[in-house]
């Protein structure tokens, strides 16, 4: 089953405001094509037009990977909101949760969530809003978190919405848009790994890019030629002329060449850490064993 897939795409993903943003860029690869493709290159991207992407444009049997976290903590505290009577009891029930609390809010934005005023106490907002139930240091983490950590990369909390490294923001609207996900598109681990169909899975382009020869520190690629170098490293032939390309493309093309290439090992569908409990509440990131 794990060699179901025809084709696979990489989706890296944003959290900034507005309607549409150049920091998304979507690209995919069949089975047995020479190299990935963007999808729709330059094109300025929505999150809606990303959702609907997924949805209606995918091959019946791709594996599709999004640059976000699924969820947040809970395995740590027994809680995503410990002491607050209506914190969630699973991932959906979040999702569900970040999606209604925001249904006024356009562009699959999750400002009316963070403000909220119970949630808002565990995170740390830009203007110096940290709430007194934020976490010391870095703030809390996942277990599949803990495990990027160990893997050789520098994860940082889902609770933390500030810097040019954070994930929070990002992770919070594509909550919103998995809560809008038809049931058929299974998002694993939260679902099981279906016999047929899409698939959705949480990935961490740095995994692919440390695979592709890149360091955790220095992942990021700007140039044709560097990233002529990553994707031969991933079994991909690119023939590309010199010039700058924007790393965000660069991040999608290289999880999607990853994903094709690493989606049949059994041992990153069964890490051993990857609890049923952890994967109800929590989920986990693909590629971390």
């Amino acid at each position: 089953m794990l060699h179901r897939f025809t084709h696979y795409a990489a989706i890296d993903w944003s959290g900034a405001s507005g309607q549409r943003h150049r920091g998304i860029a979507l690209a995919i690869i069949g089975a047995t094509d020479a190299a990935p493709l963007l999808v729709r290159p330059g094109h300025i991207w929505s999150r809606e037009e990303v959702l609907a992407w997924v949805v209606e444009a995918t091959p019946p049997d791709t594996l599709i990977g999004f640059d976000l976290g699924q969820s947040l903590p809970f395995a740590d505290c027994g809680a995503f909101f410990p002491g607050w009577a209506q914190s969630p009891a699973t991932a959906r029930d979040l999702w569900a949760l970040v999606d209604g609390l925001c249904a006024g809010e356009p562009h699959l934005g999750v400002g009316a969530f963070v403000d909220h005023p119970q949630i808002a106490r565990h995170f740390r907002r830009h203007g110096g809003r940290q709430g007194d139930l934020f976490a010391a240091g870095r703030g809390r983490m996942r277990v599949t978190e803990h495990a990027q950590a160990l893997a050789g990369c520098q994860p940082t909390s889902n609770f933390n919405l500030v810097g040019a490294g954070q994930v929070g923001k990002g992770s919070l609207s594509g909550m919103r848009l998995f809560h809008r996900l038809p049931r058929e598109v299974a998002v694993w681990p939260i679902d099981p790994l279906t016999a047929r169909g899409r698939v959705v899975v949480e990935i961490y382009t740095t995994i692919a890019a440390m695979a592709a020869g890149r360091r955790a520190g220095r992942s990021k690629i700007r140039t044709r030629a560097d990233l002529t170098q990553a994707l031969a490293a991933l079994g991909c032939a690119h023939a590309a002329p010199d010039g700058p390309v924007a790393d965000h493309a660069a991040d999608a093309l290289i999880t999607a060449a990853w994903l094709r290439l690493h989606a049949a090992r059994a041992d990153l569908w069964h890490p051993p850490a990857l609890t049923p409990h952890i994967a109800q509440t929590e989920g986990w990131t693909f590629g971390v064993a």
